[in-house]
C-alpha cells in the first residue's frame, strides 16, 4: 500500500472542513455504533479464535465497553466542542478570551492483540469526536479480529476518513516513517519506545499506553475471601493477559496463608477442578508466549496450577510462592495467568520495594484502614490506583486511564479521550475600539512606575 497517498487523500478530506462540524461527527459515531452493534457476532467470533474469550467476557471486556464509550462521547459532543471562556487581561481590555478545542488533523492508533477490538476502537472514538480522520493498525498476533475490524470500518466509512491497514512490523515500521499528527500506541513499553523515536523525527505528539508490573498490596485487615474474589477475577481475565491485571500480590505475612487458601477456592469456584474444559478460561495469543510463560515455572513453589499445553495455547491460572527476588517473574511483567504471592513484614518494607521498580500502570491496596490508604497513596507512583478492588479504575467515562513514566504517556477515556486528540487553540478577540497606548514606544513611565502598573494590568 501506498502510505504517502493515502495520507495525502485523508489530509486532503481533513482540509476540506468536512470532519469539523458537530453534525458530521456524531453522524459517524452513530454510524460506528451501529455497525459494531450490527457486527457484534462477528466480532464475538473473532476474539474466540484469537484469544478463546467467551461470548460473555468479549462482550462485557470489549464490545460493550466500546459502545459504552461512543454513546457516552455522542451525549457529550456538544458540551466537549464547546469554547471555553478564559479571563484576560487589563492590558488587553476590552476583550474575550477562549479555548476552543480543534483536532490535530490525521491520527495513527495502533492496537494491541490483548484486547484488539477495545484497545484500538475505543482510542477511534476519541479521535472521531474530535473531528480527525484516522489510520488504524490492529496487531497482526489477534489476525481474526484485525480482519474483522478492517471489514467492519471498510465497510461503514470512506478511506479517506477512516481507514484500516493490516500488516506485521515491517507495516508498522512503515507508517512511522510518514507524518502524521498524532499517533495513539497500546502495547509494551519496549515498542513504545520505538514509537516515539520514530513520532521525534516529525515531532508529532504521541500517546503511549504501555503497561508494567502492577503491584497489589494487601493489609492484614482485608476481608481474605473479598479480596480473594477481586484479585482473581482481575488477574485471570483474558487468562491474564491485561495490561492492569496484578502482576504480583505483596502481602502481610501474617495472614498470606488465608489468602493463598482464599485464592485457591476462588479460583476452583471460577474455572472448575480442570480450567483446560472451562468456556470461561480463555487462551493464551500464541505458542512463543506460552512457553515463554512455561519459563517462569522454574522459580519458586508452585502451590496451585502450572498445568500447560503449548500446542492448545493453554496455561492453567497458577500461584507461585517462595520467590527469588531476582527471578525473571519478579522483574518482568508477566502478562499471563500466572500470580507471584510475596509476604511482606512492614508496611513500609513494601513501599521499599516498590519504590525500586519502574512506575506501573496501575496500583492496587486492599484496606479498610483510610490512614493506611493515604499513606500508601502519598508513598506510592503508579499511572491509576483501584482501593479495594482491582482493573475498575478504568471502566469508568469521568477517571482519565494512562500511565506514568514507562507505563505511559497520556491518558484517554470518556473526554480524556476528545482531548487526547484534541488542540486547545488560545484565541483572544480584541475590540478595534480602544487601544490603551502605554505598551507603545517611547517609554511614558519610570521603571519603578511600570513594575506597579503591570502588577495590576496584567495580575487578574
Amino acid at each position: 500500500m501506498d502510505f504517502n497517498a493515502l495520507l495525502q487523500n485523508q489530509r486532503a478530506f481533513f482540509q476540506s472542513g468536512a470532519t469539523r462540524s458537530r453534525e458530521f461527527r456524531r453522524a459517524q459515531l452513530l454510524k460506528l455504533h451501529q455497525t459494531l452493534e450490527d457486527q457484534t457476532p462477528m466480532l464475538l467470533e473473532a476474539l474466540r479464535s484469537d484469544l478463546g474469550k467467551s461470548s460473555y467476557e468479549a462482550y462485557a471486556t470489549e464490545i460493550g465497553l466500546v459502545l459504552s464509550e461512543i454513546q457516552h462521547a455522542i451525549r457529550q459532543l456538544r458540551a466537549w466542542m464547546r469554547p471555553q471562556r478564559r479571563r484576560t487581561p487589563l492590558l488587553a481590555w476590552p476583550s474575550k478570551g477562549f479555548v476552543q478545542p480543534e483536532p490535530y488533523g490525521i491520527a495513527l492508533i495502533i492496537g494491541p492483540w490483548n484486547y484488539p477490538i477495545q484497545l484500538l476502537l475505543m482510542p477511534l472514538v476519541g479521535a472521531m469526536a474530535a473531528g480527525n480522520c484516522a489510520i488504524l493498525k490492529p496487531s497482526e498476533f489477534a489476525p481474526k479480529s484485525a480482519a474483522a475490524v478492517a471489514q467492519l470500518i471498510d465497510a461503514a466509512f470512506s478511506k479517506d476518513y477512516l481507514t484500516v491497514v493490516q500488516g506485521e512490523r515491517e507495516t508498522s515500521e512503515a507508517l512511522l516513517r510518514e507524518k502524521f499528527d498524532t499517533i495513539f500506541f497500546t502495547g509494551s513499553t519496549i515498542v513504545g519506545r520505538a514509537v516515539m523515536t520514530a513520532a521525534a523525527r516529525h515531532l508529532t505528539p504521541v500517546t503511549l499506553e504501555l503497561g508494567g508490573k502492577c503491584p497489589c498490596l494487601v493489609c492484614a485487615d482485608a476481608p481474605m475471601d473479598l479480596a480473594a474474589r477481586r484479585i482473581v477475577w482481575g488477574k485471570f481475565m483474558n487468562a491474564g493477559q491485561t495490561c492492569v491485571a496484578p502482576d504480583f500480590v505483596l502481602v502481610d505475612r501474617r495472614v498470606l496463608d488465608r489468602l493463598v487458601a482464599a485464592i485457591k477456592r476462588v479460583l476452583r469456584q471460577f474455572y472448575g477442578e480442570d480450567p483446560q474444559k472451562s468456556s470461561d478460561f480463555g487462551r493464551i495469543i500464541s505458542r512463543r508466549h506460552c512457553e515463554r510463560l512455561i519459563n517462569y515455572l522454574g522459580a519458586g513453589q508452585i502451590i496451585h496450577g502450572g498445568q500447560h499445553d503449548a500446542e492448545a495455547r493453554f496455561f492453567a491460572p497458577t500461584i507461585l510462592t517462595d520467590i527469588p527476588a531476582d527471578a525473571a517473574v519478579m522483574q518482568e511483567e508477566v502478562f499471563g495467568p500466572i500470580l507471584p504471592i510475596v509476604g511482606f513484614g512492614t508496611l513500609d518494607e513494601a513501599l521499599n520495594q516498590l519504590r525500586q521498580r519502574p512506575v506501573p500502570l496501575a496500583l492496587y491496596l486492599f484496606t479498610s484502614d483510610r490512614r493506611i490508604q493515604e499513606y500508601v497513596l502519598t508513598n506510592t507512583r503508579s499511572g491509576g490506583v483501584c482501593l479495594n478492588d482491582t482493573v475498575l479504575h478504568m471502566i469508568g467515562k469521568n477517571l482519565p486511564f494512562g500511565g506514568l513514566g514507562e507505563s505511559g504517556l497520556g491518558a484517554y477515556h470518556g473526554k480524556a479521550s476528545f482531548d487526547c486528540f484534541s488542540h486547545r487553540r488560545s484565541i483572544l478577540r480584541r475590540s478595534l475600539m480602544i487601544d490603551v497606548t502605554l505598551r507603545y514606544p517611547p517609554p511614558r513611565l519610570g521603571l519603578a512606575n511600570l513594575k506597579r502598573v503591570y502588577h495590576f494590568l496584567l495580575g487578574r
